[in-house]
């Protein structure tokens, strides 16, 4: 069977969208390497991010004024969840867990949507993948416990590890909230009306953190890791994501979000000399067998 030309592309586009997604994680294992504080990289991330998308959307923003002053409080939470804490959180975990150990429970995202969904009453679940959410979550805490009696005993656990639960509980809300309805806004307007909420909450949060905690250096570290989260991950995987999509479907293009931990995780070997120990093998397994249940949705419909 040949593979259509423009099948191809959008393959091309989707795998390299997750390699990039993947990359975050790496660079906000550098940013902790080179004490660059996570919500002032977060702030110049969506910062920039939000300059670079002006041109191209602000007159459609302007057009729709009154439906996004209509909906604010969905645009405010949206971007809370998916631009203030998300990324941020993300970073900060970084400074005290393994780039394999995060992504792993970034990872899970697609099977707490379907939890978050539940609770909001947003979609209505069936057994497999009430089942797939336990074992996913059982995953989690198999990573975040590392399969030790002992540090759950003590209640001894990685500050890291447990940040990176809010960063995964926040994007799965905001994922579940953004498919609740549909949007009379271009999918690149709409992320700017989002960053656009997120950015206020995250204003505030960048002067208290550089008043009491580590001051930026903008040096050359900085703005290195600042580019590749600005252009890579922000914008290039946004498009090439929306792209691939609209070639192949939702459906097919979401099975490519699964590279991520892939990726993430043999960078992090690689570059941070990282191991796969045994309870990232048993909290993969876990995980793995969560999403497949989950997906039985589509196999029930």
């Amino acid at each position: 069977m040949t593979l259509k030309s423009s099948d191809r592309l959008a393959y091309i586009l989707l795998i390299l969208a997750s390699l990039f997604w993947a990359g975050n994680f790496v660079i906000g294992k550098f940013a902790s390497i080179y004490e660059i504080p996570a919500f002032s990289l977060n702030f110049y991330r969506w910062f920039f991010v939000w300059i670079i998308l002006f041109p191209f959307t602000y007159k459609e923003i302007y057009k729709n004024k009154k439906y996004i002053i209509e909906n604010f409080r969905l645009f405010l939470v949206l971007g809370v969840t998916g631009i203030t804490i998300f990324n941020s959180v993300v970073y900060y975990s970084l400074y005290f867990t393994q780039v394999i150990s995060g992504i792993l429970m970034i990872s899970t995202i697609p099977v707490m949507i379907i939890l978050i969904s539940s609770v909001l009453k947003i979609e209505k679940t069936n057994n497999f993948q009430i089942i797939g959410v336990i074992l996913s979550l059982v995953g989690v805490f198999c990573i975040i416990t590392k399969a030790d009696l002992e540090l759950i005993k003590n209640l001894d656990f990685n500050k890291g590890d447990l940040s990176m639960t809010i960063a995964m509980f926040s994007w799965a809300t905001y994922s579940a909230l953004l498919k609740k309805k549909k949007y009379k806004l271009s999918q690149i307007s709409l992320l700017q009306v989002i960053i656009s909420f997120g950015f206020i909450f995250l204003i505030p949060i960048y002067f208290i953190e550089n008043k009491v905690g580590n001051p930026l250096n903008f040096d050359l570290p900085f703005f290195s890791i600042l580019t590749y989260a600005v252009l890579f991950p922000a914008i290039a995987s946004y498009l090439f994501w929306i792209k691939g999509i609209s070639i192949i479907g939702t459906n097919r293009a979401g099975v490519f979000l699964h590279l991520m931990p892939i990726f993430g995780a043999i960078l992090a070997m690689i570059i941070f000399k990282e191991k796969f120990m045994f309870y990232h093998i048993l909290g993969a397994i876990f995980i793995i067998i969560g999403i497949t249940l989950s997906n039985k949705k589509k196999l029930n419909a």
